[in-house]
């Protein structure tokens, strides 16, 4: 039975962003509230993921661009690792593309960074208490791929990419060449090079010069 003069502990954030203008901004947003606390903050996968058994968050709030890699990367290593700690993405990237994405690898919910700063505690609340956070846009998204297990007639191509491909993609239209994407993902420049042609495949585009110019298109709008 719980003991009612006891003072109920304030909830643990760790922030894992790779800017540290949005860190603090988390920080201070969190910090106002009177059952919240920024516990933490990292701005890369390696940091992040040590700083989890050691700070015991009781929430991750996490991007999906970190300094030494993909978020999505740190998320299926948290959902296999701390099976049952709640992470929520909050990033700038596009809902469509990216909210079904991470709620298959485990994460409890989905932000825009463009939200109000309501918007953003709400969701933290809802998933603290076990709840999924979606916008009503992206939930109906991912009923109907649950129903239909097929893509929409109007889907773009770039939903066929698999996490990796996208990545790549992405880091691709921010101006990163081969060799710095493969540094940058620690794989071989060859790697990177294959990836590149699926991607190409996929996107039915005729050459590299097609696949910069959509990636940095699509880039400049997610």
């Amino acid at each position: 039975m719980n003991n009612p003069d006891i003072t109920h502990s304030k909830a643990k954030i760790l922030v894992v962003d790779d800017h540290p203008i949005v860190r603090r901004g988390f920080l201070q947003l969190i910090n106002q509230e009177s059952d919240l606390e920024v516990c933490g903050e990292a701005e890369a996968i390696n940091e992040a993921y040590l700083l989890i058994p050691r700070l015991q968050p009781d929430l991750i709030i996490l991007d999906i661009s970190l300094k030494d890699g993909n978020g999505l990367d740190l998320l299926k290593r948290i959902n296999a690792d701390f099976p049952g700690l709640p992470v929520l993405v909050v990033s700038m990237h596009g809902e469509a593309l990216y909210a079904e994405r991470v709620i298959r690898l485990g994460a409890r919910g989905y932000v825009m960074k463009e939200e109000a700063e309501d918007t953003v505690i709400a969701a933290i609340r809802d998933v603290l208490e076990g709840k999924i956070y979606l916008s009503e846009a992206a939930q109906e998204r991912l009923v109907n791929s649950l129903v239909t297990r097929t893509p929409g007639e109007n889907e773009s191509p770039i939903h066929s990419l698999s996490n990796r491909e996208l990545e790549i993609f992405r880091l691709i239209g921010e101006g990163l060449g081969t060799r710095q994407i493969a540094e940058r993902l620690h794989v071989s420049v060859k790697t990177i090079e294959s990836y590149r042609a699926r991607i190409k495949h996929k996107l039915q585009l005729a050459n590299s010069h097609e696949l910069v110019q959509q990636a940095i298109l699509w880039t400049q709008k997610s």
